[in-house]
């Protein structure tokens, strides 16, 4: 071989090479929240470096939540001076931080939200689980609003290859919460009459859900007609407004006078919880997974107690569930595709926001692309 056709041959190999390494600058964009005036700004920041244990996300795709709103509005507490917000994230990963060998460059995943504190009773117990102090994802550290997120290497969840980006950003909490709500608080199981009071981004994905999981009769109550009519397109089998003063009438008639088994609360306010409450047969169990800081009206003790209702509080998933939800999407047992309602550009993260907050086109999720 001639010096020149060598040298040609090394210049292939360096392109080939450098082709497989991710190129990455130095700075990136990304949306700052900043806590003493509630300001969201988009700045240009440096790419945080994934230490031992970590590794860095470059973002496809990442998810504008309601918590997301309760942060700016200030109805959420905030952890932090400034934080990058966004928590759920798709992406892939494009370097390993030391002692990271269980995953590769390239290697698409869904990086979990939140991070146990180590600290508390519960973790000290090695139930990290059940952290008393989580530290989230977005709110106690920077999140996915930005072209680079670092994750902890341990509670990552991988993307089969046939599953979207677009479907695999929505699993951390929009779609993991409510599994969780199904699944581990409810107990929903095969003959079980479920009603969801609220059928919005959260609502949608319990009546998913819970007809996965064999609910029988799936009643969903909303006062929005369009949001009711994509619930009985997506798995409802009935479908009422919560303004009919014949709501309980017409439950009573779909359950065959039997009544709620279960009832999920999406919204989170009074008005829903106390109906969802009034609904429910005898052992009967309502799960709040709306938050507001309204409160609770569970009715008479004396009915409360005959019929043994009981309400339970949820919040969040487990790690594993990411990966159950994935494996689910890729066996087609699962349809996300109804549920990206829109994509924008990271540099228009504040029309994003504010299409969620005025609900423009009864969105499940807006998702925002570096």
């Amino acid at each position: 071989m001639g010096r020149t056709e060598a040298v040609r041959t090394n210049m292939k190999e360096c392109v080939a090479v450098s082709s497989e390494v991710p190129v990455i600058g130095t700075t990136m964009l990304a949306e700052r929240f900043h806590a003493a005036t509630r300001e969201v700004t988009l700045e240009e920041v440096p790419v945080p470096r994934p230490g031992p244990g970590q590794v860095l996300i470059r973002v496809a795709f990442c998810g504008i939540c309601h918590s997301d709103l309760s942060l700016i509005d200030g109805n959420f507490p905030a952890s932090v001076p400034v934080v990058t917000q966004g928590h759920e994230v798709a992406g892939t990963i494009v370097k390993l931080g030391p002692g990271v060998d269980q995953w590769k460059v390239g290697d698409r995943v869904i990086p979990s939200a939140g991070a146990a504190c180590l600290r508390c009773r519960n973790c000290l117990r090695g139930n990290f689980a059940a952290c008393l102090r989580l530290n989230l994802m977005a709110f106690a550290y920077d999140g996915g609003w930005a072209e680079y997120v670092v994750s902890g290497a341990i509670g990552c969840s991988r993307i089969p290859d046939n599953v979207p980006f677009e479907q695999a950003a929505l699993l951390a909490d929009a779609v993991s919460t409510p599994f969780a709500a199904v699944v581990r608080t409810a107990r929903v199981h095969l003959g079980n009459a479920v009603g969801i009071w609220g059928v919005g981004g959260v609502g949608t994905h319990l009546v998913q859900l819970s007809r996965l999981a064999g609910g029988t009769p799936i009643i969903a109550v909303d006062i929005n007609d369009a949001a009711l009519e994509r619930a009985r397109r997506l798995g409802a089998d009935y479908a009422f407004r919560s303004d009919d003063p014949d709501l309980q009438v017409r439950i009573t008639e779909a359950t065959g006078g039997r009544m709620l088994d279960v009832a999920f609360d999406a919204v989170g306010i009074t008005a829903t919880a106390s109906q969802a409450i009034y609904n429910l047969d005898t052992n009967g169990q309502v799960v709040t997974v709306g938050m507001s800081a309204q409160h609770i009206d569970a009715g008479s003790f004396m009915e409360f107690s005959l019929l043994r209702k009981q309400v339970k509080g949820h919040l969040g998933y487990q790690v594993q569930d990411i990966q159950i939800l994935t494996e689910l999407l890729s066996l087609g047992r699962l349809d996300l595709s109804e549920s990206v309602s829109a994509i924008v550009p990271l540099s228009e993260i504040h029309r994003g926001i504010e299409m969620l907050q005025e609900k423009v086109g009864n969105p499940i999720r807006i998702l925002v692309q570096p």
